[in-house]
């Protein structure tokens, strides 16, 4: 049997990304994360994205490109992560989270990120970078 997914969306708007602070479960409130959720039998990575961050921050998005890799999250479930913009919609935390922050690359070291994370924040902040320099 193959793992569940929960996809990620690393949220890139004006050379910021988006970071989301969980407000539940207990023993990961308070800790911070790329904004998503699980993936639905029958969707793709990118259709579960886009929902997500629909019902999670009520916005409109659209994954550009997968980030290298994917990271357990617990036995047979695994954290798979998506580049995205965002199309409409202002970020708001409606579901799993109590608050949203925009950081820029050099702001990313300042919250508490969840430890799956960091890879994909790492990448997506050297694409940040990249682009910025672009």
């Amino acid at each position: 049997m193959s793992d569940s997914v929960v996809v990620a969306g690393a949220v890139c708007d004006g050379g910021r990304l988006l970071a989301a602070r969980r407000s539940a479960p207990p023993e990961l409130a308070g800790r911070w994360e790329l904004p998503g959720g699980k993936q639905e039998p029958g969707e793709s990575g990118e259709q579960a994205l886009v929902r997500e961050l629909r019902e999670e921050l009520g916005v409109e998005a659209v994954p550009r490109e997968r980030i290298p890799g994917e990271w357990p999250l617990k036995p047979g479930l695994v954290l798979r992560v998506w580049t995205v913009r965002l199309v409409s919609g202002v970020p708001s935390p409606l579901e799993d989270h109590d608050e949203l922050r925009w950081l820029t690359p050099d702001e990313t070291d300042t919250v508490d990120w969840l430890d799956q994370d960091r890879p994909a924040v790492a990448e997506a902040v050297r694409r940040l970078r990249e682009a910025s320099r672009a």
